[in-house]
């Protein structure tokens, strides 16, 4: 049986998105606009919720195509306020418009938003050496950074702790126990 994170365990829904994605390193600016956005919304919700909404984002989201959110308009934006589907956060549904364009912004000036944001950790993920689960941390001084540096940029709902969530998803670090098996895939 695989030793895994012990936040994971016992829904094979968590099991699965720890087993096949939370962790592993992610180039593709599509794929970290889609955890930017999931990770927006969790803000103040446990992901599981979200991981069990993450399909109705991509519908109502359509596919979380930052080019086509960032022209969302104000019909667009009621429509999605009346999708039980999905949060129903008036502001975090406006953010994910502006957080579109300053997405876009990002990736004129970079080449990439992956180059912009992997450029913080020299494009190689941190690997820590966590054995307890009360050791990872909510946030750090890194990801207090990139908050400080995307809110200058224009994004809302982007906080340290938000933006080391993303950064733990997208593999920007690892932070699997060292006791579970991912954590020496990843390494």
């Amino acid at each position: 049986m695989k030793q895994r994170c012990s936040w994971c365990e016992g829904d094979s829904l968590y099991e699965t998105y720890h087993d096949l994605e939370w962790g592993t390193p992610v180039y593709d600016d599509a794929t970290l606009f889609e955890f930017l956005i999931l990770e927006t919304f969790q803000a103040g919700l446990s992901w599981i919720t979200i991981l069990r909404k993450r399909e109705h984002f991509r519908k109502a989201f359509d596919g979380f195509d930052y080019q086509k959110i960032a022209l969302y308009d104000t019909t667009k934006l009621e429509a999605l306020l009346q999708n039980a589907n999905i949060i129903r956060n008036r502001l975090k549904i406006k953010f994910a418009v502006t957080n579109a364009q300053s997405f876009i912004h990002i990736q004129k000036e970079f080449g990439s938003f992956s180059n912009y944001i992997w450029g913080f950790v020299h494009g190689k993920p941190i690997q820590n050496t966590y054995k307890k689960m009360e050791e990872v941390p909510a946030n750090t001084a890194l990801s207090d950074r990139i908050s400080k540096d995307l809110k200058k940029r224009g994004f809302k709902f982007v906080g340290s702790t938000v933006v080391y969530a993303h950064m733990q998803a997208t593999g920007m670090v690892n932070d699997h126990l060292t006791s579970c098996f991912r954590h020496q895939e990843l390494t």
